[in-house]
């Protein structure tokens, strides 16, 4: 009958493997040291993409810019988010409606606060100009003299599309309940109107306006002014 070798020999060296009665059950209970391989997988972690996806409500919903609406064509370099697409539809079935039913109307009513007029709505102002957009500007169509509140309603119906231009000064007029909330207030009345969001955030907005916050649109933090200017240009094409 087999008897442990402890008591004689010990079991430092071989840790008790190599007794008769003591190795089978070291190697039952712990494997052997040696021949232990546990297996390692990596945690995964999420991927991004350099296109970018977005987080604002500009292109929520959709992963990168990856789409092409129908509007836009096969040629062009332009490219929009799943979101920005779904938003979008309505304003240009309003614009290709009213391209056909008034040819005359301007493309677009260029809302902004007075004190951007110099600023980023002119800068917005001119890259439409420079590809073709015909734009109701305050610089160009408010003459002196003229009751600011009629040329704005002048503006507006003579529009096919209202793009708001969403700036700090504008997030300030629109606390103090000034002409741009009535500017809006027409806007938003129907489905003619895109919000561009510029050096201000969706989240500063919703304090002043649920509604226009509530519009999908553009912002100037995710692409820049003159990308911004492309998709406008595109979606107002007649």
């Amino acid at each position: 009958m087999a008897r442990c070798t402890a008591p004689v020999r010990g079991h430092i060296r071989g840790g008790g493997a190599d007794c008769p009665v003591c190795g089978p059950r070291y190697g039952r209970r712990y494997g052997g040291y040696g021949g232990y391989s546990p297996s390692y997988s990596p945690p995964s972690y999420p991927s991004y993409s350099s296109s970018g996806g977005s987080t604002a409500r500009s292109s929520g919903g959709g992963s990168g810019r990856t789409k092409k609406p129908r509007w836009s064509s096969a040629s062009s370099p332009v490219y929009y988010t799943t979101e920005q697409v779904r938003a979008f539809e309505p304003v240009r079935e309003n614009v290709e409606k009213l391209a056909a039913t008034q040819p005359d109307l301007r493309d677009v009513f260029l809302c902004h606060a007075w004190g951007d007029r110099q600023g980023s709505a002119k800068e917005l102002n001119d890259l439409l100009v420079a590809r073709g957009v015909s734009v109701w500007f305050s610089e160009n169509d408010l003459g002196l003299g003229v009751p600011m509140m009629r040329a704005i309603d002048k503006g507006l119906v003579n529009s096919r599309v209202g793009i708001v231009l969403v700036t700090p000064n504008m997030v300030g007029r629109l606390r103090a309940e000034s002409v741009a909330e009535q500017e809006l207030s027409a806007l938003l009345r129907r489905e003619r109107l895109v919000p561009v969001v510029h050096g201000t955030t969706y989240e500063e907005l919703e304090k002043v306006s649920l509604l226009l916050a509530s519009r999908a649109g553009l912002s100037t933090a995710e692409e820049s002014m003159e990308e911004v200017a492309a998709k406008l240009a595109e979606l107002v094409a007649a």
